[in-house]
């Protein structure tokens, strides 16, 4: 199963590499949507941070960045999930300024970014057969609260060895 899911990352970061590398080099391709969301969204950023660049040319490079980063790092098998968790968290504002500009192709933009929204999300879940994190917190614990069973039953045990020698040696002559 290892190389279907390598080549399947590779195939889905393929797209991000190529479209953020192409955005890097000709931000304004994308300026216009762009300005779209950051028309909604700019003023809450503003408040929240007024370091955080609102100039639509900035924010698209600093995504395409992203793209390209998290990109490489889903192809390559480098912290997979965090890198798919990264590329969907930017397809969601991608999505939605598509749904903000009139086009032909729209409907078929919106389906698209869907369904790489739902290879993302699966790549981010992918724990590649190994148990999850929950799994091992859990299995972690039941194991130490076995173990301190054990070393519970274990120190009554030798405490009640320990009893039985002492009331023997006290009955011992001498």
């Amino acid at each position: 199963m290892r190389p279907v899911r390598s080549a399947a990352r590779a195939m889905l970061a393929s797209l991000f590499v190529v479209d953020g590398v192409r955005h890097l080099i000709n931000p304004e391709a994308k300026v216009e949507s762009a300005r779209w969301i950051l028309d909604k969204v700019g003023p809450m950023l503003e408040k929240t941070d007024p370091r955080i660049p609102t100039d639509p040319r900035t924010i698209v490079r600093a995504k395409a960045a992203a793209d390209v980063v998290a990109g490489l790092a889903l192809a390559t098998g480098h912290l997979t999930r965090p890198a798919a968790a990264v590329l969907a968290a930017g397809l969601v504002p991608t999505t939605a300024a598509s749904l903000g500009s009139p086009s032909e192709d729209q409907p078929t933009s919106l389906l698209k970014n869907l369904g790489l929204l739902g290879g993302l999300l699966l790549a981010a879940a992918d724990t590649e057969g190994r148990p999850g994190l929950r799994y091992r917190t859990t299995h972690a614990v039941d194991r130490s609260q076995r173990a301190m069973k054990r070393a519970a039953k274990t120190a009554k045990r030798d405490a009640r060895i320990a009893a039985m020698s002492a009331a023997a040696a006290r009955k011992l002559p001498g």
